[in-house]
């Protein structure tokens, strides 16, 4: 019976690429040390001694110090990886990239199944780059295939509108507080949201509430509004969250009563 060759004979000469090694078993961290230490090892159930000489690049994504700690990973292997360390900061981190990332995965997808690329909305764009992805580039990945799938932006706008909402109910101390913005760029740029959430506000009460007819009276799309809603709050009219009592010579009014 012919054998077949393990990853690290295939890999000879040339480089592997460990994923998630804070997850190997203490057992089989032990054996890659072996492996590393002596550039050799034996098949299973073989009688002779393979060499192999590897370049390898490992990955994780949890707290390796923590991990020493607790017993869960070897320092020995931890030392003997850890020849170059490159940290990668989570996506939310690096939000400058992810319209580049959002569009390298919509070529990707686009051309897997055989579409053409959907071209994204600024709106459904700047809801990517708020949202703070706690799956991190796997979750962006899926997120644009299932985009490139259903070729929904309003529905995609939606999705990740309702995943940001869910996260803040659920989890609200769990993302890190930004740094505070000074001086006169960020006070700006309150006024102008300020005033932007003021003539929403005051659309949707001209329009009693109609968003179509709030959409049109602002020169923007519904989409638009409804992203910009939930972006200041503006679920509910402003007389429902008044606490004030209505005025006395202001009669109320009646709806749906008839008198034969």
């Amino acid at each position: 019976m012919r054998s077949k060759p393990g990853k690290f004979e295939m890999a000879n000469r040339g480089t592997i690429f460990l994923d998630e090694i804070a997850e190997m078993s203490t057992h089989l961290q032990a054996k890659l040390l072996h492996v590393l230490q002596d550039h050799q090892y034996s098949r299973l159930g073989g009688r002779h001694l393979v060499e192999t000489d590897v370049r390898v690049l490992a990955a994780t994504n949890i707290d390796v110090q923590e991990a020493m700690k607790t017993g869960r990973f070897r320092e020995d292997l931890y030392y003997r990886l850890n020849v170059l360390s490159i940290n990668v900061p989570p996506l939310r981190e690096r939000t400058a990239e992810i319209p580049l990332l959002f569009r390298h995965f919509l070529t990707k997808y686009s051309e897997k199944f055989g579409k053409m690329p959907p071209g994204p909305s600024k709106y459904l764009l700047d809801a990517a780059v708020n949202y703070p992805w706690p799956g991190n580039l796997r979750e962006l990945e899926n997120f644009v295939k299932r985009y490139v799938i259903l070729e929904d932006d309003e529905g995609s706008l939606r999705e990740l509108i309702e995943m940001s909402s869910t996260r803040q109910r659920t989890s609200p101390r769990e993302e890190p507080t930004a740094p505070r913005e000074l001086g006169l760029k960020a006070l700006v740029r309150g006024l102008k949201d300020e005033a932007e959430a003021e003539a929403i506000a005051d659309a949707l009460e001209k329009t009693r509430w109609c968003r179509k007819d709030a959409a049109k009276m602002l020169g923007i799309s519904y989409k638009a509004l409804l992203y910009k809603m939930r972006q200041f709050n503006l679920d509910t009219p402003r007389a429902r969250r008044s606490a004030a009592a209505p005025e006395a010579e202001e009669p109320a009014s009646i709806v749906g009563t008839r008198r034969d």
